[in-house]
Parts: C-alpha cells; structure tokens; sequence
C-alpha cells in the first residue's frame, strides 16, 4: 500500500512537472523580419514614399505650393500678404489704377479736365468720402499729389499740377478736415500712370491723389 501510494505521489510531481514546463515555454519572441517593421512592429512598406503633412496655410516647409510646383510669383504675392505690404499702383493692373490711382486704402483719386484746375461737379461724392475717412484717422498727415497728361511744357505742368492740388486740399478744409494735416506736391507730368498717348490715358493722367504718411 505505501509502495502504491509513493508511486502516485512521483507520478503526480512527474506530471505537474510537465505541466509547468510546458506553460512556461509557451511564448516565443519572434524577431522582425529586416527592413519589414519598425521597432514597434508597426508594418511599413518597403519603398513607398511617407506623405508628409503640409503647413496650415498649404505649403511645405520648403516653401512648395499644394500641386508641388514652384511658383516665383506665388511666393512673392504669398509673401506680400503675409507682411501686410501692397504691391506699388504701377505694378497693379489697369483696373486697379483706374479705381485706387496712387491713393492710400480706403481713399479715391480725383480726376480733371484738360487744361482745367477746377473741382468737377461728379468729383465731390469722392471728396466728400475722403474727408469722412480722414476724420477717423486724425492723427494722420496726409499729401495731396497734382498730376498733369504730357500735353504742354514741364513747367506749365507742374503750375497746375500744384493748382489741383491746392483746390483739392481747400475742398477738404470745407469739409471738415484740419488744415494743418495737409499739404500739397506737384508731380506735373512727371509720374504718368497710365503711357498711352490718347484721350483714355491722357485723362488717367489728369489726376489728383491722396496719400496717407
């Protein structure tokens, strides 16, 4: 009977002992095949190309457009926006010089007839508009430019050049806007925006406009 029970006592320690070994060889640390996964063993494809994310505003790091391309003029309007900078009015296009002349934002040219200093009737809308901007930006100075078409001599030019400039201006006092924030430049025919030599352009050119300094 003992002899019986001390085999069942080393059989059963024989089994158990099997049993924990074979639990404790269970898992197996397989090692990733090379260049297949990462060391988190994320699965990555070999030889496909990593989209990288591009900035907020759609271009990369280096300074590339969403279509991949590189455009000179992109990057320099890119770059003029973003610094709150205005391309000059001779770079603009035609439409543009016919609205805004060389005036400052939220300011109009005013244009005259041939050979005439005179405010026209049709301009004092715009003149009126202006004096209730310059209200609100009364710490500002503003320069009044007379310009003239290339009709004449220089000098003669320049006198009235400097004769719309100063009518401009006294319209201005009428309305409301201080005198001492205001003075007056002739270009004569000097700075002609628009290089025609007809009628349309010629009456571009006859032009007064407003500059805030």
């Amino acid at each position: 009977m003992k002899k019986r029970l001390s085999r069942n006592l080393a059989l059963s320690a024989l089994i158990s002992s099997f049993l924990l070994f074979g639990v404790g060889c269970g898992k197996k640390n397989v090692l990733p095949p090379d260049g297949n996964q990462g060391s988190s063993g994320t699965q990555m494809s070999a030889g496909k190309d990593i989209n990288y994310p591009l900035a907020e505003d759609g271009y990369s790091e280096d300074n590339l457009p969403v279509d991949g391309t590189l455009d000179d003029s992109n990057l320099s309007d890119r770059n003029a926006i973003g610094s709150g900078m205005m391309l000059p009015a001779d770079q603009q296009t035609d439409e543009y010089k016919r609205i805004h002349g060389r005036s400052s934002a939220n300011l109009a040219p005013i244009y005259f007839d041939f050979d005439q200093a005179g405010v026209r009737p049709s301009m004092t809308e715009v003149l009126i508009s202006n004096a209730n901007y310059l209200k609100t930006i009364p710490g500002s100075q503003v320069v009044i430019e007379g310009n003239s078409d290339d009709r004449g001599t220089n000098e003669y030019n320049l006198a009235l050049g400097e004769r719309r400039a100063i009518n401009s201006r006294q319209y201005l006092i009428n309305l409301g806007v201080a005198a001492n924030r205001m003075r007056t430049l002739s270009y004569g025919e000097e700075r002609p925006l628009f290089h025609g030599q007809d009628e349309d352009a010629y009456s571009m050119n006859r032009r007064v406009d407003f500059v805030v300094k």
